[in-house]
């Protein structure tokens, strides 16, 4: 019988020790990932914009190209940022754009022009809260001149304190010789059209 108790205080004293250390080693593995989880930080904003990289993934319609405009705006008027962030920020709205649009200002002019334009929205305490381009079907496409275009319209809700306005652009897009739709201009849509 001692013989049995002794054997059987064994096996319980054994079971304990490689539950202590089973436990002891997932303690440190949940450990080590806690720490890791912790470290990871989450991007702002502005980088999350930023981190689109045109040259490997351009919007492929002219839908995705105003929509990605709308939230280039709305990050650039809205956000807080970094002067290095705002070029960033403008050069990458400016790679949407059509190279005839582009060549109409030096670098400087389109960075203070912009600058400008922020400064007012912010002076004005106005901010982008929504934007709303034309579905997909609304989105006219046609041939002229040996381009192809497309127009839609963008729907931006502009937000001074509680007071929400809607204002409504026309775009204008024209394909590339990469076959990528850029932005050749737009205006508000006149109230009295159409």
């Amino acid at each position: 019988m001692k013989n049995k108790s002794g054997l059987v205080k064994g096996v319980i004293v054994g079971v304990v020790l490689i539950c202590l250390v089973g436990g002891y080693y997932y303690y440190l593995t949940n450990k080590k990932q806690d720490k890791a989880t912790e470290e990871t930080v989450k991007a702002t904003v502005v980088q999350e914009v930023l981190m689109r990289n045109l040259d490997n993934n351009y919007p492929p319609t002219p839908r995705e190209v105003v929509k990605y405009f709308g939230e280039l705006a709305q990050c650039i008027i809205g956000e807080t940022y970094t002067d290095e962030e705002f070029e960033k920020l403008a050069l990458q709205a400016q790679k949407l754009y059509d190279a005839e649009l582009v060549a109409n200002k030096t670098q400087q002019q389109y960075l203070d022009d912009l600058k400008w334009d922020i400064n007012t929205f912010k002076e004005e305490e106005i901010v982008i809260s929504s934007y709303s381009p034309s579905s997909s079907v609304d989105v006219e496409e046609f041939s002229r001149d040996g381009f192809k275009w497309a127009k839609l319209y963008c729907s931006f809700s502009l937000r001074k304190g509680t007071y929400i306005e809607s204002n409504e652009e026309v775009f204008l897009l024209r394909k590339d010789e990469e076959g990528h739709w850029k932005i050749y201009g737009w205006q508000p849509v006149e109230n009295d059209a159409e």
